[in-house]
């Protein structure tokens, strides 16, 4: 029998019609996507401040490598130097590029958390320095999915993730709880998942070389 003719007719043409919709709907999600992408890392590369979706919340970010753009960050949030901010990486290859030595734990940790993890590791590299706390310790998050893990993989370098409010006030919940002041302080806002329901902040663990484990955040 004849394959052709053993096919609804109807059912060809509906199927055939989804089928050219989700290739459509699939480029134009890409194509928005690099487009975005571009415009970031454009931004990031000037030394500029990004409003951007991460893994987590809705996050103020800027080259973790550039210490002008991160004091433009710390003004923009009202907030003190002293008080630090995260980096996020894109894997273990970058993270092992920015922090002398990884403990083991973490390894275990990061594989097998189910949801995204902030882990604050001694003796950072090759970030600016009024990014490292006091007793030279840097909190780190890898994002493995999304928006952001595609604009690291892009960028190449870590980017900075703070919440996207003035220093004291509650973190912004989604991208219509983003105050204007915010919105204006920054150089570019990425028009993507603007209408993502309500995330919350990561977990925070502090692992030290000598073996301390302690949770900052759950």
């Amino acid at each position: 029998m004849n394959l052709i003719y053993s096919i609804d007719p109807f059912k060809w043409i509906i199927t055939n019609i989804l089928i050219s919709y989700w290739i459509s709907s699939q480029y134009i999600f890409f194509k928005e996507m690099n487009t975005e992408l571009n415009n970031t890392i454009k931004t990031l590369k000037q030394g500029g401040l990004i409003l951007y979706p991460t893994d987590t919340v809705w996050g103020l970010g800027c080259d973790a490598t550039n210490f002008a753009a991160v004091e433009k960050l710390f003004k923009l949030k009202n907030r003190e130097d002293q008080k630090t901010m995260i980096c996020l990486v894109s894997d273990f290859n970058m993270l092992n590029y920015y922090i002398e030595e990884i403990p083991e734990a973490a390894y275990s940790v990061l594989e097998y958390a189910s949801a995204p993890t902030t882990i604050i590791y001694d003796k950072p590299l090759r970030v600016t320095e009024n990014l490292i706390a006091p007793d030279n310790t840097l909190a780190i998050r890898m994002v493995k999915e999304g928006f952001c893990a595609n604009l690291l993989k892009r960028f190449k370098k870590p980017i900075v993730s703070t919440s996207a409010n003035i220093s004291g006030k509650p973190t912004p919940k989604s991208f219509q709880e983003i105050e204007d002041y915010i919105l204006k302080g920054v150089d570019y806002v990425v028009n993507l998942e603007r209408t993502n329901k309500t995330a919350k902040p990561s977990s925070i663990i502090r692992l030290s070389n000598n073996g301390e484990v302690k949770v900052i955040r759950k």
